[in-house]
């Protein structure tokens, strides 16, 4: 199957969030002559419930395709593939009744994400899910009416092992940093090299 960009396909006040897909052979493939892709704000560090993802994999076989990307590279649930038609119902279930988002596509903030954070990394010397939440809220019209003349995208990592590989992937990193004296326990050290202690 071919696919050709057929023009813009989005949701009512929403710039960004659906990337449009048509196939330019309809005729032979009907059930595919629209697959639209939608990106869904993933929430701070990807926590989901059963429930919540049992309820997102239920709307999508019943809106779309079926098949998701838990997550792309960037972030973001990937819905691939629905028609046209669905757009909009799909978009109202998924605000008015899950109480979530469209994440960002096309020239505009990508929807912002973060590592584990303090949530449960020892290493977290910031609080990633609280920055992440705090930047997703406050560029909200970036995020949902494009205005760049290209993507733009910010990652939180809370240590400098950067786990959501922010330096790798976003246009602005923000790493957690240690702001203290380096602390090592030197009796333990010599145990370990003395062999008290033994290795793992």
């Amino acid at each position: 199957v071919h696919w050709k960009h057929g023009g813009i396909v989005g949701v009512f006040g929403y710039g960004g969030g659906v990337i449009g897909r048509y196939s330019d052979l309809q005729e032979q493939f009907p059930s595919i002559a629209h697959f639209h892709t939608l990106r869904v704000n993933q929430p701070a560090s990807k926590f989901y419930s059963t429930d919540y993802l049992k309820t997102i994999c239920d709307l999508w076989e019943y809106r779309g395709s079926g098949m998701l990307n838990m997550h792309g590279s960037t972030g973001d649930m990937v819905f691939l593939g629905t028609f046209t038609e669905q757009l909009e119902p799909l978009f109202f279930e998924l605000g008015h009744v899950m109480q979530q988002d469209l994440g960002g596509s096309g020239s505009n903030l990508r929807t912002p994400s973060c590592c584990i954070g303090k949530a449960r990394c020892e290493w977290s010397c910031i609080d990633t899910q609280d920055l992440c939440y705090e930047m997703t809220h406050y560029y909200q019209d970036e995020l949902h009416r494009p205005a760049f003349p290209y993507k733009f995208k910010f990652k939180f990592d809370g240590c400098p092992n950067c786990c959501v590989a922010s330096i790798a992937r976003a246009d602005m990193s923000f790493i957690g940093t240690w702001r203290d004296n380096i602390r090592i326990d030197q009796e333990a050290v010599q145990s370990y090299m003395g062999g008290e202690i033994m290795p793992n």
